[in-house]
């Protein structure tokens, strides 16, 4: 939806799918630039130039206007093509949320009145990203908010939801660092939670949840496409029990959106580890790898955490506060590292996941400094300059590139 001829694009793609035959609602984005662009207006002339967030109830009408735009624009360009359409505004459906504005959550939505007008077969044009407090007054689900308002109607409508992106899918791991890297044809909604929660921008991870929750399939498409998708078309987010593939290892994902802080000389008692993690949980810092280890002292450990690379100074500077009420000897931060993940499903019923990882890299040469794990995913710390060629040799290891 970034210019007017892509509206107008989006338009024939509309009008296509109708004329196959379906009833429709779209969710529209705002247009290239223009969020940013009103984030930048309300910064400036709102609370965020007092020094407080920006994130009260007119702060909200403000941002969300882009998407208001972009829905009465598509809805008039469908008119002009002889189409029956209308936008239906978060208000009016009602797309009902909490009072968080800013980064509000759906509560609910009484899909009757915007079913009905489906089925009478208007086409329905509903602007992403907004919804509407219980008092009335309009809310924003944060950014990326359009892809949860979208999986949210379907599950309202009790239908599917395509999602036109900037990709035709998702794919085994970046192509831009592993030319070999596929499309899957589908994919279980906790392998693209995973994939997501690692930096992966094909959707929102609220919006997986959505999905996931309320059994919404979910299919990613390109926006490129000027004709309605074919079947095998993109990539189908679905349930586990679907995915008949049975696939081991799904894809490789790679952030680099880390940094490892390390405690040395922790003293060796069962309270410490519920202080530090108390202070980082009080200052809303986020806490994924942790390895506990001995210490040349006696007595002692060393603990290694890591943190969003944005949080990295934050966690540093609490942790040097805390160090001497905890007793611990020093601090180290680390922001030359990123994560690695290979991420399946079939790692719950297969042995021999980690040891392919482990292998892979040992054979490389590639160093690991923090693992974690959960039923479907395994990831490893490594230095940044080590990233991309670690997830070619792990690509290859599972065969990823196979058809």
């Amino acid at each position: 939806m970034a210019t007017p001829e892509r509206i107008r694009r989006a338009a024939d793609l509309i009008a296509a799918e109708a004329e196959a035959g379906k009833k429709l609602a779209v969710i529209v984005s705002a247009m290239a630039g223009k969020t940013n662009e009103l984030v930048a207006w309300a910064d400036v002339l709102g609370s965020a130039a007092q020094g407080a967030p920006p994130s009260d109830d007119e702060y909200d009408v403000v941002v969300s206007s882009g998407e208001q735009v972009t829905a009465g624009l598509l809805a008039i360009t469908l008119r002009n093509m002889g189409l029956r359409a209308r936008s239906w505004l978060g208000w009016q459906i009602p797309i009902l949320t909490d009072d968080r504005h800013g980064r509000a959550r759906i509560v609910d939505i009484p899909g009757e009145r915007l079913g009905a007008a489906i089925d009478t077969g208007e086409i329905a044009i509903v602007p992403g990203f907004q919804g509407v407090t219980h008092d009335g007054r309009l809310s924003t689900l944060g950014r990326g908010g359009s892809d949860t308002s979208a999986v949210a109607i379907a599950a309202a409508l009790t239908a599917p939801c395509d999602i036109y992106t900037d990709v035709d899918g998702v794919y085994t791991t970046d192509p831009r660092i592993e030319p070999k890297a596929r499309r899957l044809p589908r994919i279980a909604y906790e392998e693209m939670l995973e994939f997501a929660s690692m930096g992966a921008k094909v959707m929102q991870s609220r919006s997986i949840e959505l999905a996931m929750a309320y059994k919404v399939p979910v299919r990613v498409l390109s926006s490129f496409n000027e004709k309605p998708p074919e079947p095998g078309q993109g990539t189908l987010i679905c349930d586990e029990e679907t995915d008949v593939e049975q696939r081991i290892v799904s894809g490789v994902a790679l952030s680099r959106d880390e940094a490892k802080v390390t405690l040395l000389g922790v003293p060796d008692r069962g309270d410490v580890p519920a202080e530090i993690f108390s202070r980082l949980a009080d200052a809303n810092l986020n806490v994924d790898m942790i390895i506990q280890s001995p210490a040349m002292t006696a007595g002692a450990t060393n603990m290694l955490f890591t943190v969003g690379r944005r949080d990295a100074a934050a966690a540093e500077k609490l942790m040097r506060e805390a160090q001497a009420g905890i007793g611990f000897q020093d601090v180290r931060l680390d922001t030359d590292v990123v994560k690695v993940s290979v991420i399946g499903v079939g790692m719950r019923s297969h042995a021999g996941v980690a040891q392919t990882m482990f292998q892979a890299l040992a054979d490389k040469g590639i160093a690991i400094q923090a693992i974690a794990t959960s039923e479907i995913k395994i990831s490893v710390l490594v230095e940044t300059a080590r990233g991309e060629e670690a997830v070619r040799a792990l690509h290859a290891a599972y065969g990823l590139e196979a058809a």
